[in-house]
């Protein structure tokens, strides 16, 4: 008399396995779409964007206010895998509006397979040039105000002293910059100009960032090549601490960089 009941029981049980694995791929395709064409997030490896993205800041960038381009569709770089990481086969953005100086963007280079994430400091048609440490948009040199010092600490753990400057696009946005000295190698540059449907990226550690001013490397970065627009920071944690190991956050997370749209300077 038994049987009936345990059938019931195994196929009660069955049921409430294929809810749940239904429930868990039904989240993973959400995930998925949320990551491919809303908003994804990224961490931050080197010292090219200090003092404004830190090494171990990790923070969230909009997919979709610029559209989409060549490689919008990567879900991301886990060492030398990539996930679903493939080029669309178009030369143009769909949808989306124009980066705005002063945007803070992730893009890839055309000579690299990896994701860059730099300021984009010259619009399509600029004239962009660096003089004696100062930069020229258009002729005109760019203001920046010293607001005060600081310890910069790269990737390799070298340590120096460099000097903040609050800078003013012509546009009236600022940033945070920041410099070692005013004539390291990148200080003193030809004058570039900007191709059109290209943008010039500069990093605001602007001695220890690789970026368009080193044309073999980064170069005009194609309006195709956008990926996403950094928007807030979530997490952060010192000396690239993977997040997961809980028990080092009392000592190493920085409060203060959470939950903050990604120019705000807790200074």
């Amino acid at each position: 008399m038994s049987q009936p009941a345990d059938k019931s029981i195994k196929k009660s049980a069955a049921n409430e396995w294929w809810e749940t694995i239904v429930v868990v791929v039904e989240a993973l395709l959400i995930a998925i779409v949320l990551r491919s064409f809303l908003y994804q997030p990224f961490s931050i490896p080197t010292a090219s964007m200090q003092q404004t993205l830190m090494i171990g800041d990790y923070f969230v960038a909009n997919k979709f206010v610029w559209g989409y381009g060549k490689h919008s569709f990567s879900l991301g770089r886990y060492g030398d895998f990539s996930l679903l990481d493939f080029e669309l086969p178009i030369n143009n953005r769909i949808f989306g509006r124009e980066p705005n100086r002063g945007d803070i963007a992730v893009f890839r280079p055309v000579p690299q397979n990896i994701e860059y994430i730099k300021r984009v400091v010259g619009l399509p048609g600029d004239t962009i040039q660096v003089k004696a440490g100062r930069l020229y948009i258009n002729g005109t040199m760019v203001e920046r105000e010293q607001i005060g010092t600081a310890q910069d600490t790269d990737s390799n753990g070298d340590t120096r002293e460099v000097t903040l400057y609050r800078e003013t696009f012509p546009e009236g946005t600022t940033h945070i910059i920041q410099e070692i000295s005013d004539n390291a190698p990148l200080d003193n540059t030809s004058e570039y100009v900007v191709p059109a449907g290209h943008y010039f990226m500069m990093g605001d550690n602007r001695d220890r960032s690789a970026d368009s001013r080193v044309l073999s490397q980064v170069g005009y970065v194609p309006a195709v090549n956008l990926i996403a627009k950094a928007e807030a920071r979530f997490f952060s944690i010192k000396d690239n601490i993977p997040p997961w190991q809980l028990w080092q956050w009392p000592a190493n997370v920085r409060w203060d960089r959470m939950f903050q749209g990604v120019d705000h300077q807790p200074l």
